[in-house]
């Protein structure tokens, strides 16, 4: 086959000089850039199959599965499809993705002057404006595996400090991107006025569980501790525990009439569905506060700063601040997660581009309940969230409000590849709505 393709290195943290020199350098029709420090071993035949999707899809560019050497074994590792909401930074195309170059260029031209760091990301959120990228799902390449760590590990990478410019810039891109897809919107500054005479509790703890019978106990025992000046209660809503938890439940709802266990009647529900349960029960008080049943309140003062944020900001939403630590509450780095990307400005535009909005979360009921959780066990909380700002003001505590444990019992510890794509394509999907939603709401 006539060689019209090269290979180009491109780092992922570019600057939007070195990117643009890379571009004008490009003199064959096709160029593969990779992102690995070593270029990925492929074939004349699988090059080809790159340069025929993308001439027979017509798409901005082209990336495919791969193979991945790990300590001398090799497994494939399959990539998702891109859509619209697939705005995130951390997006994974693979290491090699095939462009042509004249959209190459005409790309350049849209690039944000003076970037450090997020170039090729705004390189690739430019060219999916012109048609989506083509995920061909084939291992057509293999590639020599950089990081190591458990996908636990790796979550939170984006709010660690060291990585503040690089976040801040691309928020400018992603931003960017949203303003010319129609899809920004200006603050959100719409205040609530709160009704206070249709609920006999001020606050509830919502603890949805399953097979917890390890921590469920420090869990409602630390909401149970809070000191307030208002009434509160705990909702716990057991979903059909199997192990020893709803014998602990029952137990600590007979010595505390606080306490409402709840097991609901349907078995098919996710964490979005118990906690759909909890928000419609005629027990819940006028604002929901999450708590998750491996974690437990940093003190007895969280619930009442919780209900205070929510005055001070008059808002539907508000997100407080957490510590990593283990089992034991011993503290893990990164330590705090404090989300300070977050703005008041810009926050509900970010909020597309970040892969959550931090917690604990807490929401006034009413609306909750006109909105309601997807009934999903990952991201039902990020797809409320998405909803609120889109109209709503969202409050902040940046303090730490709970300790965040770490154990192998957590069903985020280390999640497998395919488990990961799964989480990633339906949050992807959400965004993809959300886009959608805040696009027809300015086309009104």
């Amino acid at each position: 086959m006539e060689k019209n393709f090269s290979f180009a290195h491109v780092d992922k943290l570019s600057s939007t000089d070195s990117l643009v020199k890379l571009i004008d350098g490009v003199s064959s029709k096709y160029v593969f850039l990779y992102t690995t420090e070593e270029k990925p071993e492929i074939s004349d035949e699988s090059a080809l199959r790159f340069i025929q999707a993308k001439e027979y899809s017509g798409a901005s560019f082209v990336y495919s599965d791969f193979y991945v050497s790990d300590a001398g074994k090799v497994a494939i590792v399959p990539n998702i499809d891109y859509q619209q909401g697939s705005v995130r930074d951390d997006f994974s195309f693979g290491d090699l993705l095939l462009f042509d170059a004249e959209s190459l260029r005409k790309a350049s031209g849209e690039l944000i002057a003076g970037l450090q760091f997020a170039a090729f990301y705004n390189l690739k959120l430019a060219l999916s404006r012109v048609s989506l990228p083509f995920h061909l799902r084939e291992p057509l390449y293999l590639t020599r595996k950089e990081d190591n760590r458990k996908s636990g590990e790796k979550q939170f990478d984006y709010v660690k400090q060291k990585n503040a410019d690089i976040q801040k810039e691309n928020e400018v891109v992603c931003t960017e991107h949203l303003r010319k897809i129609g899809a920004y919107l200006s603050q959100r500054t719409k205040n609530v006025e709160f009704d206070e005479d249709k609920f006999a509790f001020k606050a509830s703890v919502v603890i949805p569980v399953r097979n917890r019978e390890k921590t469920v106990a420090d869990a409602v025992k630390s909401a149970l501790s809070q000191k307030t000046d208002f009434k509160f209660n705990v909702i716990v809503v057991d979903n059909h525990s199997t192990d020893g938890t709803s014998q602990i439940l029952e137990a600590l709802a007979a010595d505390d009439d606080r306490v409402v266990h709840i097991v609901p009647e349907s078995e098919t529900l996710g964490i979005g569905g118990c906690w759909n349960v909890a928000v419609h029960s005629e027990k819940c008080g006028m604002f929901a506060v999450q708590l998750d049943s491996d974690d437990v309140y940093s003190s007895a003062e969280t619930l009442q700063k919780v209900v205070d944020g929510f005055y001070a900001n008059k808002c539907a939403m508000l997100i407080g601040s957490y510590t990593l630590t283990d089992f034991d509450m011993n503290i893990l780095p990164p330590g705090l997660i404090d989300h300070k990307e977050w703005t008041d400005e810009n926050g509900h535009n970010n909020a597309l581009r970040i892969n959550g909005l931090g917690a604990p979360r807490a929401f006034y009921t009413p609306l909750l309940r006109e909105i309601n959780f997807p009934n999903t066990s990952y991201g039902e909380d990020y797809a409320v969230g998405l909803r609120m700002c889109r109209e709503w003001k969202l409050g902040r505590i940046y303090e730490s409000l709970y300790l965040c444990r770490r154990w192998g019992g957590n069903s985020d510890s280390d999640l497998s590849v395919e488990q990961l794509n799964k989480n990633n394509s339906y949050k992807d999907m959400l965004r993809t709505l959300e886009i959608k939603a805040r696009i027809a709401m300015n086309q009104k």
